[in-house]
Protein backbone atom coordinates (compact mmCIF):
# COMPACT_ATOMS: atom_id res chain seq x y z
CA UNK A 1 0.00 0.00 0.00
CA UNK A 2 1.54 3.27 -1.12
CA UNK A 3 1.79 6.09 1.38
CA UNK A 4 0.64 9.58 0.48
CA UNK A 5 3.38 12.14 -0.03
CA UNK A 6 5.02 12.57 3.36
CA UNK A 7 7.08 15.33 4.93
CA UNK A 8 9.75 14.85 7.57
CA UNK A 9 10.23 16.55 10.91
CA UNK A 10 11.37 16.05 14.48
CA UNK A 11 8.92 15.15 17.22
CA UNK A 12 8.79 17.78 19.94
CA UNK A 13 6.09 16.14 22.02
CA UNK A 14 2.79 14.29 21.87
CA UNK A 15 -0.02 15.53 24.13
CA UNK A 16 -3.79 15.51 24.71
CA UNK A 17 -3.81 12.05 23.06
CA UNK A 18 -4.62 13.30 19.58
CA UNK A 19 -2.12 16.14 19.14
CA UNK A 20 1.63 16.34 18.57
CA UNK A 21 4.09 19.16 17.93
CA UNK A 22 6.62 18.62 15.17
CA UNK A 23 9.58 20.81 14.24
CA UNK A 24 9.99 21.03 10.47
CA UNK A 25 12.97 21.91 8.26
CA UNK A 26 12.21 25.64 8.27
CA UNK A 27 12.60 25.67 12.05
CA UNK A 28 8.88 26.22 12.57
CA UNK A 29 6.95 24.02 15.00
CA UNK A 30 3.56 22.83 13.77
CA UNK A 31 0.76 21.00 15.55
CA UNK A 32 -0.46 17.84 13.84
CA UNK A 33 -3.24 15.32 14.40
CA UNK A 34 -2.11 12.12 16.13
CA UNK A 35 -4.33 9.27 14.83
CA UNK A 36 -3.51 6.91 17.69
CA UNK A 37 -5.58 6.69 20.91
CA UNK A 38 -3.12 4.40 22.72
CA UNK A 39 -0.23 5.29 24.99
CA UNK A 40 2.24 4.89 22.09
CA UNK A 41 4.68 3.31 24.51
CA UNK A 42 8.02 2.68 22.72
CA UNK A 43 7.17 4.91 19.75
CA UNK A 44 6.67 8.50 20.91
CA UNK A 45 10.08 9.64 22.15
CA UNK A 46 10.75 13.36 21.77
CA UNK A 47 13.57 14.14 19.34
CA UNK A 48 12.75 11.24 17.00
CA UNK A 49 12.42 11.62 13.25
CA UNK A 50 8.81 11.51 12.12
CA UNK A 51 6.89 11.63 8.85
CA UNK A 52 3.54 13.34 8.40
CA UNK A 53 0.97 13.82 5.66
CA UNK A 54 -1.18 16.81 4.71
CA UNK A 55 -4.90 16.77 4.00
CA UNK A 56 -6.58 18.94 1.40
CA UNK A 57 -9.75 19.12 3.49
CA UNK A 58 -10.23 22.85 4.25
CA UNK A 59 -12.49 22.05 7.23
CA UNK A 60 -9.76 20.36 9.24
CA UNK A 61 -8.40 22.40 12.13
CA UNK A 62 -5.10 20.54 11.90
CA UNK A 63 -4.41 19.67 8.25
CA UNK A 64 -1.38 17.49 8.98
CA UNK A 65 -1.44 13.88 10.24
CA UNK A 66 1.41 12.07 11.99
CA UNK A 67 2.08 8.82 10.09
CA UNK A 68 5.50 7.35 11.01
CA UNK A 69 8.25 7.56 13.61
CA UNK A 70 11.83 6.29 13.34
CA UNK A 71 12.84 4.40 16.47
CA UNK A 72 15.12 1.45 17.26
CA UNK A 73 16.50 1.83 13.70
CA UNK A 74 13.15 1.07 12.04
CA UNK A 75 10.18 3.05 10.78
CA UNK A 76 7.04 2.46 12.82
CA UNK A 77 3.52 3.15 11.57
CA UNK A 78 1.51 5.05 14.17
CA UNK A 79 -1.68 5.68 12.19
CA UNK A 80 -4.20 3.15 13.53
CA UNK A 81 -6.41 3.48 10.45
CA UNK A 82 -3.72 2.04 8.18
CA UNK A 83 -3.92 -1.61 9.38
CA UNK A 84 -7.63 -1.86 8.47
CA UNK A 85 -6.92 -0.61 4.96
CA UNK A 86 -3.83 -2.76 4.51
CA UNK A 87 -5.51 -5.96 5.70
CA UNK A 88 -8.57 -5.39 3.48
CA UNK A 89 -6.34 -4.65 0.48
CA UNK A 90 -4.18 -7.70 1.18
CA UNK A 91 -7.24 -9.96 1.40
CA UNK A 92 -8.49 -8.64 -1.94
CA UNK A 93 -5.08 -9.40 -3.45
CA UNK A 94 -5.02 -12.94 -1.98
CA UNK A 95 -1.92 -12.12 0.06
CA UNK A 96 -3.20 -13.68 3.29
CA UNK A 97 -3.45 -17.46 2.70
CA UNK A 98 -5.66 -17.98 5.75
CA UNK A 99 -8.29 -15.60 4.33
CA UNK A 100 -8.57 -16.52 0.65
CA UNK A 101 -11.57 -17.93 -1.20
CA UNK A 102 -14.27 -15.47 -0.19
CA UNK A 103 -16.52 -13.94 -2.83
CA UNK A 104 -17.41 -10.73 -0.99
CA UNK A 105 -15.34 -8.37 1.13
CA UNK A 106 -17.00 -5.58 3.11
CA UNK A 107 -15.55 -3.18 5.66
CA UNK A 108 -16.95 -1.41 8.73
CA UNK A 109 -20.06 -3.61 8.94
CA UNK A 110 -22.42 -3.30 11.91
CA UNK A 111 -22.75 -6.42 14.04
CA UNK A 112 -23.21 -7.58 17.62
CA UNK A 113 -24.19 -4.99 20.21
CA UNK A 114 -23.52 -1.60 18.65
CA UNK A 115 -20.20 -2.67 17.12
CA UNK A 116 -18.64 -2.58 13.67
CA UNK A 117 -16.38 -5.34 12.42
CA UNK A 118 -13.37 -4.14 10.44
CA UNK A 119 -13.70 -6.72 7.65
CA UNK A 120 -16.57 -9.08 6.87
CA UNK A 121 -15.90 -11.88 4.40
CA UNK A 122 -18.72 -13.79 2.76
CA UNK A 123 -18.98 -16.79 0.49
CA UNK A 124 -22.52 -18.07 0.05
CA UNK A 125 -23.83 -18.61 3.57
CA UNK A 126 -20.33 -18.66 5.07
CA UNK A 127 -19.32 -15.58 7.04
CA UNK A 128 -15.94 -14.65 8.49
CA UNK A 129 -15.64 -11.71 10.90
CA UNK A 130 -12.16 -10.14 11.00
CA UNK A 131 -11.24 -7.66 13.72
CA UNK A 132 -7.96 -5.80 13.03
CA UNK A 133 -5.73 -4.30 15.73
CA UNK A 134 -2.72 -2.06 15.23
CA UNK A 135 0.39 -3.17 17.12
CA UNK A 136 3.14 -0.59 17.63
CA UNK A 137 4.56 -1.70 20.99
CA UNK A 138 7.76 -3.78 20.90
CA UNK A 139 9.81 -4.75 23.95
CA UNK A 140 12.80 -7.11 23.79
CA UNK A 141 11.89 -8.02 20.18
CA UNK A 142 8.39 -9.05 21.26
CA UNK A 143 5.42 -7.19 19.80
CA UNK A 144 2.54 -6.72 22.24
CA UNK A 145 -1.02 -5.46 22.35
CA UNK A 146 -2.48 -3.38 23.86
CA UNK A 147 -0.23 -0.51 24.90
CA UNK A 148 -2.94 0.85 27.23
CA UNK A 149 -6.01 -0.60 28.92
CA UNK A 150 -8.64 -1.21 26.23
CA UNK A 151 -12.20 -1.93 27.30
CA UNK A 152 -13.20 -1.48 23.67
CA UNK A 153 -10.75 -4.17 22.57
CA UNK A 154 -12.10 -6.55 25.20
CA UNK A 155 -15.62 -5.87 23.99
CA UNK A 156 -14.58 -6.75 20.44
CA UNK A 157 -13.29 -10.13 21.63
CA UNK A 158 -16.65 -10.88 23.26
CA UNK A 159 -18.39 -9.90 20.01
CA UNK A 160 -16.18 -12.28 18.02
CA UNK A 161 -16.93 -15.12 20.44
CA UNK A 162 -20.64 -14.51 19.98
CA UNK A 163 -20.19 -14.88 16.22
CA UNK A 164 -18.43 -18.22 16.71
CA UNK A 165 -21.26 -19.35 18.96
CA UNK A 166 -23.65 -18.55 16.11
CA UNK A 167 -21.69 -20.84 13.79
CA UNK A 168 -19.56 -18.27 11.97
CA UNK A 169 -15.81 -17.93 11.60
CA UNK A 170 -14.11 -15.15 13.58
CA UNK A 171 -10.52 -13.91 13.34
CA UNK A 172 -8.52 -11.59 15.59
CA UNK A 173 -5.88 -10.05 13.29
CA UNK A 174 -2.91 -8.26 14.85
CA UNK A 175 -0.93 -6.11 12.39
CA UNK A 176 2.54 -5.22 13.69
CA UNK A 177 3.52 -1.93 12.02
CA UNK A 178 7.27 -2.29 12.57
CA UNK A 179 9.95 -4.78 11.50
CA UNK A 180 11.96 -5.20 14.73
CA UNK A 181 9.79 -7.89 16.34
CA UNK A 182 10.26 -11.64 16.08
CA UNK A 183 7.08 -12.76 17.88
CA UNK A 184 3.87 -11.54 19.51
CA UNK A 185 2.15 -11.90 22.85
CA UNK A 186 -0.62 -9.99 24.66
CA UNK A 187 0.60 -7.27 27.03
CA UNK A 188 -0.59 -8.89 30.23
CA UNK A 189 1.26 -6.41 32.42
CA UNK A 190 -0.61 -3.51 30.79
CA UNK A 191 -4.10 -5.00 30.50
CA UNK A 192 -4.50 -8.39 32.22
CA UNK A 193 -8.24 -8.41 31.50
CA UNK A 194 -7.64 -8.17 27.76
CA UNK A 195 -4.93 -10.86 27.85
CA UNK A 196 -7.18 -13.27 29.75
CA UNK A 197 -10.13 -12.50 27.48
CA UNK A 198 -7.95 -13.19 24.42
CA UNK A 199 -7.00 -16.59 25.83
CA UNK A 200 -10.63 -17.39 26.61
CA UNK A 201 -11.73 -16.25 23.15
CA UNK A 202 -9.08 -18.45 21.53
CA UNK A 203 -10.26 -21.42 23.56
CA UNK A 204 -13.83 -20.60 22.49
CA UNK A 205 -12.88 -20.89 18.83
CA UNK A 206 -11.74 -17.53 17.48
CA UNK A 207 -8.63 -17.66 15.30
CA UNK A 208 -5.59 -15.47 15.82
CA UNK A 209 -3.44 -14.16 12.98
CA UNK A 210 -0.36 -12.03 13.53
CA UNK A 211 1.36 -10.41 10.56
CA UNK A 212 4.30 -8.04 10.45
CA UNK A 213 4.36 -5.10 8.06
CA UNK A 214 7.29 -3.62 6.25
CA UNK A 215 7.15 0.13 6.86
CA UNK A 216 8.91 2.90 4.94
CA UNK A 217 8.09 6.51 3.99
CA UNK A 218 7.09 5.23 0.55
CA UNK A 219 4.89 2.26 1.39
CA UNK A 220 3.55 -0.17 3.98
CA UNK A 221 3.16 -3.82 3.01
CA UNK A 222 2.64 -7.25 4.56
CA UNK A 223 6.06 -8.68 5.31
CA UNK A 224 5.51 -12.04 7.01
CA UNK A 225 3.40 -13.89 9.58
CA UNK A 226 4.76 -13.87 13.13
CA UNK A 227 4.59 -16.64 15.71
CA UNK A 228 2.65 -15.83 18.85
CA UNK A 229 2.24 -17.02 22.42
CA UNK A 230 -0.83 -16.48 24.56
CA UNK A 231 1.02 -17.57 27.68
CA UNK A 232 -1.56 -20.25 28.32
CA UNK A 233 -0.75 -22.09 31.55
Amino acid sequence: MKNPTLQEGILVKRYKRFLADIKIASGETITVHCPNPGSMLSCSESGSRVMFSKSDNPKRKYPHTWELIFTNNVWVGVNTIVPNRLVAESIRNDQIPELVGYEEIRTEVKYGENSRVDVLLKSGEKLCYVEVKNVSLVRDNIASFPDAVTKRGTKHLHELVSMVEQGHRAVMFFLVQRSDASSFQPAEDIDPVYAQTLRSAFNAGIEILVYQAGVSPEEIFLLRPLPYSLQIV
